[in-house]
């Protein structure tokens, strides 16, 4: 599996040249069960260990060549904030996993959201800055945290990332639905800053909600098949900088597709 895993990768990067696509979200399960307790593994154990660093060596080379950004998105249990000590080492244990991988395939990035509140956001935030130093140094280097819908805005963000050194990657959709202070116009700004700090190109997610926005704002969590146009942030629109867009969407490479079309005319 794990071979067929890596030359999907190569495939799937080949398709997203092809067609113009130029950022690539790997699946986190690409070596299944690594961090298992009981059947993890290193890759070095398994019998088609070389044939396995040749394709993952393959793809990072051809993602440079075709300018394809690579990251990661672990799933909602890696939580650096919480209070449980066992959540927190199987949190760890997973992101320097990701690492690993990263570090194989190229990707720049290992993106992740702070994780709930449990009753007092400060000291969850605390929690989250004392939790991420745990982490080897070049696992903090391909860190990213991203505001979310229900508990961490990017205005909370901010202090965290610039303590760390860290991206913050900015979720307009996310940001419409747990508002702050801040506009999107100056929440990008933010973003755009702390990337140019930590020398890595502003990276932002977009997706529009299932249902119209003028429902009760619960409702709009749920992803769309495609992204509406008027979703995408004018500002968005005039930046001076390059800049990657993750569109989530549930039609996946169509929604890209039909979005890239519509930004061109």
């Amino acid at each position: 599996m794990v071979v067929n895993n890596s030359q999907s990768l190569v495939t799937a990067l080949e398709y997203c040249a092809a067609n113009n696509i130029g950022a690539f979200r790997i699946l986190s399960q690409i070596l299944p069960l690594y961090t298992h307790p009981e059947v993890g593994y290193e890759l070095k154990d398994l019998p088609s260990y070389e044939l396995i660093l040749s394709n993952f060596a393959a793809a990072k080379q051809f993602a440079i060549d075709k300018n394809i950004r690579l990251s990661f998105h672990p799933d909602q249990f890696v939580v650096l904030s919480s209070p449980k000590e066992q959540v927190v080492v199987s949190s760890l244990k997973e992101l320097e996993y990701h690492a690993v991988v990263a570090n194989l395939v190229g990707a720049d990035m290992i993106n992740i959201h702070a994780g709930g509140v449990y009753g007092d956001k400060k000291s969850a935030l605390e929690r989250f800055v004392e939790n991420f130093k745990r982490l080897k140094p070049l696992t903090q280097k391909l860190m990213t945290v991203e505001n979310d819908d229900k508990s961490y805005t990017p205005s909370d963000l901010i202090k965290i990332c610039e303590k760390l050194n860290i991206l913050m990657v900015y979720d307009v959709h996310h940001h419409r639905c747990n508002l702050d202070n801040l506009s999107e116009k100056e929440a990008t700004s933010v973003a755009c800053d702390l990337a140019t700090k930590v020398n890595k190109q502003p990276h932002f997610h977009i997706s529009s909600p299932l249902e119209p926005w003028g429902k009760v704002c619960g409702l709009h969590r749920n992803h769309a098949d495609f992204i509406d146009i008027n979703d995408f942030p004018k500002i968005w629109k005039n930046l001076s900088v390059d800049y990657t867009v993750d569109i989530e969407a549930k039609a996946k490479e169509l929604a890209v597709k039909k979005l890239y079309s519509q930004l061109s005319c």
